[in-house]
């Protein structure tokens, strides 16, 4: 008995190197194996997701012998399969359940009062959306009803109450009366009244509580009476105003770590300011989407919020360098978010990351997605070398081989790097060879006198976007061999790459360089050069693939699936969409080898017939989603 509790030790100190993906596969070799894949050390924060059926009831009673779990049950209704499934989860589960959530979902007050009393042990509960609660406005109106809820939840922290149409100060005040010691609130894209009341033709807080909407007022109170404990808000996609942020912000003795604002459209740089002022502890604050604010706002943010980790900008059109330069002055700041910010060139940033003799931002995430003129991801690439982990340039249209080559040779701590839609990348790039050889002396192309126009004389330059991709030759693939340069294989840590729309690829660099052990999500949707040879390449060399996007990519056909599938066999996410040379073949190779599958999209490849489809969904149990529009050829117009 000795002996095997020390092999399982053993192999438990063994599984804890890998990732989860690699563990469950781990735990599949034998049952001491499973044993010790099921070691309390890794149930953490392990959360099952299935939507409400029959067949759910028997997952339930096999989640008893668990020590702790976390729930997210879809599709419940108020019919009897709904009931006997919620019945369970409080037989069997009441105790051990931490976290609940049910998305999607219709469930009735009887159903959801029979359950919460047994749940003593949740910590986080998701209401979002569960608009047939609270319709009535009888949610935890009796007093008996109150009392077993709140012995229950006594110790909830998270409560998200997301975009609850009927959410009055009536119910709000009863629900949360039930959680004194709430840590986080959500209650994004809620109809809240922050200063006038439209059923009563009055400003709030000159009434009694309101059963018709959740106000201001209400919100205020609930704040002053946990704020000892309160450390996170949301209130995403509301109509908070300046005046009703001051509000919040002053709330005495009220100190949050995380305040999300996303889509706050009324708020101003003053808000800013004076948010800043009042909550200097702030670690965390998305204020994307708040399009009236400037760069006087990442002035106020600098200086105030010296312990600010985690800061979204994204949306934000009206942001522009200025600021920038400061804010990266803030050495806890490792997460920024700038995409879509349309002014934003980089100059400031790598001004203030080469000047700075003092500590500075040690960024771990940067995302730039259609930043447009940003231009200097070389010199980015060499000042946060040590830190950067997460890097997204999607659609940044200045990425060139030149970016791809300096973020291979000073990035290689990157585990997630997207390139979708960066034209200009080609071969070259992600193979980290010269290639200026491309610009051949001899040829220069046409020449054009002042006068040329529109005259019909002569056809115009092709745009480099239109261009076709110069083909690697197999000396140049010896030379790439025998080089010391950096190509996208430095990247060796890389488990998501998003390579989508980049035009010029082909077959020359996926199948050299797209080699990755550790790699989970890749996506190689409208590469229109690549063919099988790439999708066999990457099944061989990136194993442990749950998530591969192959829409519109015209080359790939049954026999790219035929040699990948064997080597796919954890694949969970399949996207096909358009991919005309896939047929059925395809997809009894899937139910062969990729029994994982979760999502599947075939949607408008010709050759599929509906009857396979049919087939598909029987054979592959964990088949959740299946995107099957306009397939077998089928008439669009009729279709739509």
């Amino acid at each position: 008995m000795l002996n095997l509790r020390l092999i399982l030790q053993i192999i438990v100190y063994i599984l804890s190197f890998l990732h989860v993906s690699d563990r469950k596969e781990a735990s599949l070799v034998c049952r001491s194996w499973y044993i010790a894949s099921q070691d309390p050390c890794f149930q953490k924060n392990v959360t099952f997701r299935f939507p409400a059926s029959t067949s759910s009831l028997e997952l339930v009673r096999g989640l008893a012998r668990k020590p702790r779990c976390n729930l997210i049950i879809s599709q419940l209704d108020g019919f009897s399969i709904s009931k006997s499934l919620l019945l369970e989860v409080g037989l069997c589960l009441g105790p051990k359940l931490e976290s609940l959530a049910l998305p999607g979902s219709s469930i009735t007050e009887a159903s959801l009062l029979a359950l919460l009393p047994r749940l003593t042990s949740l910590r986080r509960l998701d209401l979002r959306g569960l608009d047939s609660l609270f319709m009535s406005g009888a949610f935890l109106s009796r007093e008996e009803h109150r009392q077993q809820v709140r012995s229950a939840l006594s110790g909830l922290e998270e409560l998200d109450l997301s975009d609850l149409r009927y959410l009055s100060d009536l119910t709000f005040n009863r629900l949360t009366g039930c959680t004194p010691c709430l840590h986080r609130l959500s209650l994004a894209g809620c109809h809240i009244a922050f200063e006038f009341d439209p059923y009563r033709g009055c400003p709030v807080g000159a009434v009694e509580d309101s059963s018709a909407l959740l106000s201001l007022r209400n919100l205020r109170r609930l704040l002053i009476e946990q704020k000892s404990t309160l450390i996170a808000l949301d209130l995403s996609r509301t109509s908070i105003t300046p005046e009703s942020l001051r509000t919040v912000a002053q709330v005495q003795g009220l100190i949050l770590e995380e305040l999300v604002l996303h889509g706050c459209k009324e708020l101003t740089d003053y808000s800013v300011e004076i948010l800043v002022k009042h909550q200097p502890g702030l670690q965390k604050l998305d204020i994307s989407g708040c399009t009236e604010l400037t760069s006087r706002s990442l002035e106020a943010i600098a200086r105030g919020l010296k312990s600010l980790t985690h800061l979204s900008l994204s949306r934000d059109w009206r942001i522009t360098e200025k600021g920038l330069s400061d804010l990266l002055l803030l050495p806890s700041l490792s997460s920024l978010d700038l995409s879509e910010c349309l002014h934003i060139s980089g100059t400031e940033m790598v001004k203030c990351l080469k000047g700075s003799n003092a500590a500075r931002a040690q960024l771990e995430t940067l995302n730039l997605k259609s930043c447009t003129y940003f231009r200097v991801i070389f010199s980015l690439a060499q000042l946060l070398g040590d830190s950067l982990r997460e890097l997204d340039l999607t659609s940044c249209i200045n990425v060139t081989d030149l970016s791809v080559c300096a973020i291979a040779t000073y990035l290689q701590k990157l585990v997630v790097l997207r390139l979708g839609w960066c034209k200009e990348v080609t071969d070259w790039g992600l193979m980290g060879m010269n290639h200026s050889f491309l610009f051949c002396s001899g040829d220069k192309g046409p020449r054009f006198t002042r006068t040329f126009g529109n005259m019909g004389f002569f056809k115009p330059p092709r745009l480099p976007f239109e261009e076709r991709p110069k083909l690697v030759t197999q000396n140049d693939l010896e030379q790439f061999k025998q080089q010391a340069g950096a190509s996208l294989l430095a990247l060796s840590r890389l488990q998501e790459l998003d390579l989508s729309a980049c035009s010029k690829l082909t077959d020359s660099s996926i199948t050299q360089v797209v080699h990755f052990p550790d790699l989970h999500c890749l996506s190689l949707s409208m590469l229109p050069e690549i063919t099988d040879a790439s999708l066999a390449s990457v099944a061989w060399h990136c194993r442990s693939l749950t998530s591969l996007a192959l829409s519109h990519c015209p080359g790939i056909s049954d026999c790219g699936v035929a040699q990948a599938a064997p080597y796919l066999p954890r694949l969970q996410h399949l996207y096909l969409s358009c991919c005309n040379n896939i047929t059925d073949r395809s997809l009894f190779l899937l139910v062969q080898h990729c029994k994982r599958l979760r999502t599947l999209d075939i949607s408008r490849c010709s050759n599929i017939s509906t009857t396979t489809v049919d087939l598909l969904q029987s054979h592959l149990p964990f088949l959740e989603n299946i995107h099957y529009k306009l397939i077998g050829g089928a008439d669009h117009a009729l279709a739509l």
